[in-house]
């Protein structure tokens, strides 16, 4: 019998989508976790707050912004949002 994987956070998608290389848009992301779009854009806030750092940048004139994250802060993102939590 397949062992089942634990299902992954929304929190760990949308880290998973930003750290490609093309990152994703607003749209795409709220589209893939289900979210509205000022749900999206809080959820990049609070990357930021966490320790991501989480650029954004505009492609080509008439395309959305994307935003991803760097691989270096994506390492450090983690220990700074589990120290966050631990800080409660």
């Amino acid at each position: 019998m397949a062992k089942s994987s634990k299902p992954k956070t929304k929190k760990e998608e949308l880290i998973q989508m930003l750290t490609r290389k093309a990152g994703a848009d607003v749209a795409m992301i709220s589209d893939k976790l289900g979210w509205q779009a000022h749900t999206t854009r809080a959820a990049l806030t609070g990357l930021r707050k966490a320790g991501y750092e989480v650029l954004g940048e505009k492609p080509y004139e008439g395309k959305p912004k994307r935003y991803r994250i760097s691989a270096t802060s994506a390492q450090t993102g983690e220990i700074a949002g589990a120290e966050m939590t631990d800080a409660r």
